[in-house]
């Protein structure tokens, strides 16, 4: 008689899909890692160059888990109060639900660390372009537009996308100079590559401005 319980369990969990709570706590788990990028992230940058050897899904996904699992036995009657995560682990039938359910989490991790990377990547492939650009000889490219060569003369600086700058005795190994410094500091605090746009006030003449979207 003490057995039959058991049974009825078992026999619940190898019903075709697996067990009830399968689809629930995947789609939750799925939803508390994709908001908790950030979090991945901020994660992965303090690791450094340790985090590639790291073990896969070491960074987030077990905690996701445990945190999930808390919340859907107390929110499920047929869990409530019972089966802990460690309890669940015992059984072969729940063990195979929770590693299928791991194992896509750690692809979704991994892919979103791959995304980051990528990103950098291109900042940093932009960054060596236009500091490349800018060593040309008597050749400074414009940083708004990143393809033309800029028209420097004493009292102007501008471009074919149209930019269009009031200086004073500039020269091209000046504002060469001048880019090549700015973007060397920024470089030197950030990983991302910054943007320059043209900007004025009411009564200003029209600037240069660097800005960072980090």
């Amino acid at each position: 008689a003490m057995e039959a319980p058991v049974q009825r369990r078992r026999a619940r969990y190898k019903s075709p899909g697996g067990p009830p709570w399968r689809e629930t706590y995947r789609r939750r788990c799925m939803e508390r890692l994709r908001s908790s990028r950030a979090k991945l992230l901020d994660r992965y940058r303090q690791a450094g160059d340790g985090a590639c050897g790291a073990a896969p899904g070491a960074l987030l996904v077990q905690e996701v888990m445990e945190q999930e699992w808390q919340e859907l036995r107390d929110s499920l009657p047929g869990l409530r109060g019972e089966e802990p995560m460690e309890q669940v682990l015992e059984d072969p039938d729940e063990l195979a639900v929770l590693e299928e359910i791991q194992q896509e989490l750690i692809l979704q991790e991994q892919l979103v660390i791959e995304e980051y990377e990528r990103s950098l990547r291109f900042d940093e492939e932009c960054l060596n372009a236009m500091l490349e650009g800018l060593d040309a000889a008597d050749r400074v490219i414009c940083p708004v537009c990143r393809k033309n060569n800029l028209t420097v003369k004493a009292h102007l600086v501008c471009c074919q996308c149209g930019l269009y700058i009031s200086t004073q005795d500039m020269t091209e190994g000046k504002l060469q100079s001048l880019l090549e410094s700015t973007l060397t500091e920024h470089s030197q605090r950030c990983l991302h590559s910054p943007e320059f746009t043209v900007t004025s006030g009411m009564e200003e003449e029209a600037s240069l401005l660097m800005s960072c979207p980090v």
